[in-house]
C-alpha cells in the first residue's frame, strides 16, 4: 500500500469517526441496577414473598416424604433379616423406585419454581422498563444500562438513577390506588 493511499484511508476513517465522537459526547448515559430495583419495589418484594412461601410448602412436602422414605428404609434395615430374599429385593426395589419418584418430584418441583417466577416476575420486569423508558426520555437519556449485564466494571453514583426508578414504580402504584379511592362513584 501506498503512501497515499494510507493517508487517504486514515483521512477517511478520521471524518467517519469525528461525528461519531462529537454526538457520543452529546450522549447522555445512565445506569440502573435492575436486579436491586425489582427486589426493593413494593410489588417485587410481594412477589417474593409469594414464591418463598410456595417454596417452603413444596419443601415441606418434600421434607415429609423424604423422612417417611428414611423411617420405611430403618424399617426394613431392622426386618431384612427374617424375610426371604426375594421378598427382600422385592421391597428394596419398591423403596428405590420411591426414591427415584421423590428425586423426579424435587427436580419438577424446581421447574415449576422457575416457571412460577418468571410469571410473577415478568409484568413487574415490563413495568420497570417502563418507568426506565420515562425517565430516560424525561432525562434526554441517550442510552439506560443494566449494571449488571452490561459489563460495567466502574461508574459514578451520579449515573445510577436505580433509587429514581424505585421510587418511580412505587410512586405510580400509590398514585393509580389514590385517584381509584378519590374517583367518584356512580
Amino acid at each position: 500500500m501506498s503512501l497515499r493511499t494510507t493517508v487517504a484511508a486514515m483521512a477517511a476513517v478520521l471524518s467517519l469517526a469525528l461525528p461519531v465522537a462529537a454526538s457520543a459526547a452529546d450522549l447522555k448515559v445512565a445506569y440502573v441496577d435492575l436486579q436491586r430495583v425489582l427486589l426493593e419495589v413494593d410489588d417485587g418484594k410481594a412477589a417474593k414473598a409469594r414464591l418463598q412461601k410456595w417454596l417452603e410448602e413444596k419443601q415441606k412436602e418434600i421434607d415429609k416424604e423424604q423422612t417417611a422414605l428414611r423411617t420405611e428404609k430403618e424399617t426394613l434395615d431392622k426386618q431384612s433379616s427374617a424375610m426371604t430374599p426375594d421378598v427382600r429385593a422385592q421391597k428394596e426395589a419398591d423403596l428405590q423406585r420411591k426414591v427415584m419418584v421423590l428425586a423426579q418430584k424435587w427436580e419438577k418441583s424446581r421447574g415449576e419454581a422457575a416457571t412460577k417466577e418468571r410469571q410473577e416476575m415478568e409484568p413487574i420486569i415490563n413495568k420497570i422498563d417502563q418507568v426506565v423508558a420515562s425517565i430516560a426520555q424525561r432525562d434526554d437519556l441517550g442510552m439506560v444500562l443494566d449494571k449488571r449485564d452490561s459489563g460495567i466494571v466502574f461508574a459514578k453514583a451520579q449515573y445510577d438513577i436505580s433509587n429514581e426508578v424505585i421510587r418511580a414504580y412505587n410512586g405510580s402504584k400509590t398514585t393509580k390506588t389514590t385517584a381509584a379511592k378519590d374517583a367518584p362513584t356512580k
